[in-house]
């Protein structure tokens, strides 16, 4: 039970990288997409469309 903590503690820090190693690769394909008036008007679009999509369904899945 020595190791149990310390393999724990690995775990969650490797967890916490790949978290924002993604959320870097993101951001980074996200800003490279702002250049141009044209794709911006699409990604913000496409933004506001998923993240209602996904409220909607929440909200029709929980009965509210």
């Amino acid at each position: 039970m020595d190791g149990f903590w310390t393999n724990v503690g690995r775990y969650m820090s490797y967890f916490v990288t790949v978290i924002l190693g993604v959320l870097l690769t993101v951001a980074r394909a996200l800003g490279r997409l702002w250049q141009q008036p044209v794709t911006a008007v699409a990604t913000l679009t496409l933004l506001v469309s998923g993240s209602s999509l996904l409220y909607f369904t929440l909200q029709a899945m929980l009965g509210q």
